[in-house]
């Protein structure tokens, strides 16, 4: 049961005293070195670790994205993880720009086995760790300061002679990596200490340096505290030109995002995570999330997400996980509207959106074909659509573009279905629902043919129709075809106004029939309202004349067949 005090049982983070922090004032302007994790702290979070197949389709993908550094084992931990490395090294599947990266707790038996499994690399990164914070010192492993130093040091000097002698024998270049591990909740004085201990003992240069990892071990602030820590870190190590300044954010508290961003803006070089962020308890931070956050800002990210779906469903398979329909970038649904108002001011945005322009359309922080999505599901229609996504899907998919007030009209065709099945209509089924409504309407009228004649100044025309059943000829006279034909059927006691006409061209690639013409007009009679007839047709005359009877079929329809009055 949650307390009705948790102050009693937890305590908030302190402050960082930093009163001059810059980090608030800065904008990141490049992309930092991007490091994947998903074959190491990914696939340690995973119910099931990937196997050798999996693994290796998963290296392959983040090459193929544009990682040039990549965690792909924890070879002392398993001989799974152990034969993968080697497999990588001996079949000569690690790209000549890709360096591979190997994580060892600092003890020398998994230091030694660690090195071994990378002999032979052109140059590998061994990431070395050992937890700093008081929790850890004082509950865990039950050491003090200097020995946490010490077993740091130690750790280091032994990387360095075996990498020494590795180089000499093999060519195999070991740079090193180092983690106060818990760095979060690591005094900052003390995790300095560490870390200079660390960069000394390696003898960091410009030319050779120390990837020095702030582990956001477990998130125990708000990302602002985290930032402070890195502008702390960045202000205050040694040999700071000799360092490469690394973030590693967990989503404990559901802000790893925003703490790798305002840690980037604090002075740090790199950032390792996850695709989409699998990782342990609530996961690593998200690689793809914080790399198109970029490029939403005019900042290319150095990584490739133009088939992002591709990506997805390969990570979904490698780590036998699904991504979230909401997930930012890449859910299913993430590009899809289904409130009416942001369908319409999509639709809008769509409309007025140049090509060429920087992108300006509502809703949608990045045109979805940049990362290989389509425009098709952008716009979904259930009980929540309006008319603007309605008129988008028949616009988009069938090159349907409907009057205003026709959109109104059809829309509450529309809502009439949703809200009795309760589910969602695709495109399809709202093609289907505008024919029935609209163009395959036969009763009480249904159109047979038409011819037009000149008579003086005037346009005739002879309308067959069937009304009931039962053929007619009607005959007509008007200022145009439109006219003669509403003429026309008042010889059989269907008495029309026009209120609108509007007319156009449907692209041959729109799966409407032969059509290539579409005409809407909104019809009124007597006491009978507005309402909108369509008619479809190769010929433009033939689609106003038919859009003519699918409004008096509704106008009819309206009504019921008892009121209407027509003439045989």
């Amino acid at each position: 049961m949650m307390l009705s005090d948790p102050s009693a049982k937890y305590r908030p983070f302190p402050a960082i005293a930093l009163a001059d922090r810059q980090w608030p004032n800065k904008l990141i302007e490049r992309p930092p070195v991007w490091m994947s994790t998903d074959l190491r702290d990914g696939n340690q979070a995973l119910f099931e670790p990937m196997n050798v197949e999996r693994k290796m389709r998963m290296f392959r993908t983040v090459c193929a994205i544009g990682f040039k550094e990549i965690e792909v084992g924890f070879p002392s931990a398993s001989q799974t993880d152990f034969d993968f490395v080697r497999q990588l090294i001996e079949g000569g599947h690690v790209p000549e720009d890709v360096t591979i990266q190997v994580l060892t707790q600092a003890r020398e038996d998994l230091i030694r086995r660690t090195m071994e499994s990378v002999r032979g690399a052109r140059r590998a990164i061994v990431h070395v760790y050992n937890a700093t914070s008081p929790t850890f010192r004082e509950v865990v492993f039950n050491m003090d300061k200097p020995q946490v130093v010490a077993l740091a040091v130690s750790a280091v000097r032994l990387i360095k002679q075996i990498g020494e002698e590795m180089r000499a024998e093999c060519g195999t270049e070991i740079a090193l990596e180092y983690s106060p591990e818990t760095f979060s909740a690591t005094e900052l004085e003390f995790a300095r200490e560490v870390c200079d201990a660390v960069t000394a003992e390696w003898g960091a240069t410009p030319a050779d340096k120390v990837i020095l990892n702030l582990p956001a071990t477990v998130e125990v602030s708000t990302p602002n505290v985290y930032a402070d820590q890195v502008e702390w870190m960045h202000r205050n190590l040694a040999r700071r030109d000799s360092v490469v300044l690394s973030l590693h954010p967990h989503n404990d508290r559901g802000t790893g995002v925003a703490a790798a961003e305002l840690g980037m803006m604090a002075g740090a070089d790199r950032v390792e995570g996850c695709l989409f962020g699998n990782g342990e308890r609530t996961g690593n931070v998200d690689i793809v999330t914080l790399a198109l956050n970029l490029y939403t800002q005019g900042i290319h990210p150095g990584l490739d997400f133009s088939d992002i779906n591709a990506v997805a469903r390969t990570v979904e398979y490698c780590n036998q996980l699904p991504i979230h329909p909401r997930h930012p970038y890449v859910g299913d649904l993430v590009f899809t509207a289904f409130s009416g108002s942001h369908q319409d001011a999509i639709k809008k945005g769509f409309a007025a959106q140049k090509a060429g322009a920087p992108w300006n359309v509502p809703y949608l922080p990045i045109d979805p074909a940049d990362v290989g999505r389509s425009y098709d599901s952008v716009i979904r229609v259930n009980s929540q659509s309006g008319k603007g996504g309605i008129a988008y899907l028949l616009e988009t998919e069938y090159g349907i573009v409907m009057p205003r007030r026709l959109q109104v009209e059809f829309s509450r065709e529309v809502q009439k279905v949703t809200d009795a099945t309760g589910t969602e209509m695709s495109a399809a089924a709202i093609w289907d629902l505008f024919n029935a409504t609209y163009l395959d309407s036969v009763e009480p009228v249904r159109y047979v043919e038409h011819h037009l004649f000149e008579h003086g100044a005037a346009q005739g025309i002879r309308l067959v129709v069937e009304i009931d059943g039962t053929r007619h000829l009607l005959v007509g006279e008007g200022n145009g075809p439109i006219d003669a034909a509403v003429h026309a059927l008042q010889g059989a006691g269907i008495h029309i106004t026009v209120r609108s006409y509007e007319e156009r061209s449907l692209a041959p690639s729109h799966d409407a029939g032969e059509a290539r013409a579409c005409a809407f007009l909104e019809l009124t009679a007597e006491g009978r309202g507005d309402c909108y007839g369509v008619g479809l047709d190769g010929n433009i005359v033939t689609a106003s004349i038919r859009a003519i009877v699918s409004g008096v079929n509704r106008l009819d329809l309206q009504l019921g067949a008892g009121e209407r009055t027509l003439a045989a």
